[in-house]
């Protein structure tokens, strides 16, 4: 008996042709010359472009503080704007560039959504801002160099209570579609709670909110003597000088979304006084932060580096010096692309650096290790338009 082919097949071998075509395609191998190819996604446009502002002049100092042994490195800085499509979207294009690392993106929000791409393609990531619970738990090439709130958020409600015992009413602001400040607010929530402070009043907002005048008298109605805020900087900075205008007098502690000297201009006066927690200080005496702060100075006039600044300058170090390390073992001109991103995993995560932030070094989970945090106040100059985060001893 003849057999008549099966013509429903076609369809399925046509379908599988590309899958088949890329399993015999040669692996991608890094170029035997030209510089090393390093990627980052900032926040340039949107909400947080606030934060890749200061990142961006991170990257530039760093660059030219580590231009990188052997080979020279060569940044590529893609806009990943402020939402998880842009993040998502900027991974994906440096990572089919050859990027051999990602820096960022910039907001916690975005990178639970672009790093489980790198970690599927096996790109190492090193996060300068991400700050949320669970961000080196998304994969083994994921890692971070900003303290996660955990560490950071309490020191503020303790100083906060060592400043003004007789603190009672506590009332708490968050926005509620944003990774970053749900993970704040509960550690903060706790951490009043841990102290007696359990908060008399959580306002929820949404990101891009300008008015809160509904959230605002709710809290005020119950005569609080602590504010505390886990919001971005815009939304952020537009808080607290509602507060301030709608009567609020008392101590305000903010979290690490308004580290950053661009809420000056946002809530001007009202910024005077505000507490927040840092991972990072320009007074920090040590040669690789004096070295810093001069050269921030040099090209930034008389103001101090913010931490977000020095936190990209960090990220940037780190990858310039494990790929260092990896060329003075061996060239990696020719060698599998694949196999160079996995060497630069490892080394970064066993190296330690002396950077601005102080001595670093890594878990294996990738999460930072750091030696020193601290406690700031807002002080704004006379003009009510800039000021600086002065350390508390």
């Amino acid at each position: 008996m003849v057999r008549r082919p099966i013509r429903r097949s076609l369809p399925w071998l046509l379908a599988l042709a590309p899958l088949l075509a890329a399993c015999s395609r040669p692996a991608a191998t890094l170029p035997t010359t030209g510089p090393l190819p390093v990627g980052a996604v900032l926040a340039l446009t949107g909400n947080a472009s606030l934060y890749g502002q200061d990142q961006r002049i991170g990257l530039d100092l760093a660059r030219a503080a580590h231009p990188g042994q052997g080979r020279p490195l060569a940044l590529t800085i893609e806009d990943g704007g402020s939402d998880e499509a842009g993040a998502t979207g900027a991974f994906q294009l440096l990572i089919r560039r050859g990027s051999l690392a990602l820096i960022g993106p910039t907001l916690s929000q975005q990178a639970f959504a672009a790093d489980p791409i790198a970690e599927r393609q096996g790109v190492p990531v090193l996060a300068p801002s991400n700050t949320a619970t669970g961000i080196p738990q998304l994969g083994a090439f994921i890692s971070r160099v900003s303290a996660q709130s955990s560490v950071i958020a309490p020191l503020s409600i303790d100083r906060a209570l060592k400043l003004l015992p007789g603190l009672k009413r506590a009332v708490v602001f968050y926005a509620q579609d944003d990774a970053y400040s749900t993970a704040e607010t509960t550690i903060f929530q706790k951490a009043l709670a841990d102290r007696g402070l359990k908060p008399l009043s959580v306002q929820r907002t949404q990101l891009n909110d300008q008015d809160f005048l509904n959230q605002i008298s709710a809290a005020l109605a119950l005569k609080p003597d602590l504010v505390v805020l886990s919001l971005q900087a815009v939304d952020g900075g537009n808080m607290v000088r509602q507060l301030r205008e709608l009567g609020y007098t008392g101590t305000i502690v903010v979290g690490n979304g308004m580290n950053t000297p661009n809420i000056y201009p946002l809530c001007r006066r009202a910024c005077d006084g505000l507490l927040i927690a840092q991972a990072y200080s320009p007074e920090l005496d040590t040669a690789a932060n004096r070295a810093f702060v001069q050269r921030y100075r040099a090209a930034r006039g008389s103001a101090l580096p913010p931490q977000l600044t020095a936190q990209a300058f960090t990220a940037w170090q780190v990858v310039a010096e494990a790929l260092a390390r990896l060329q003075s073992r061996r060239p990696l001109g020719g060698l599998p692309l694949a196999e160079v991103r996995r060497e630069l995993n490892r080394e970064i995560l066993a190296g330690r650096y002396d950077t601005p932030l102080g001595p670093i070094r890594f878990t294996p989970e990738g999460e930072v290790i750091q030696e020193r945090f601290y406690v700031a106040q807002v002080k704004m100059a006379p003009d009510g338009r800039t000021g600086r985060f002065a350390l508390l001893p």
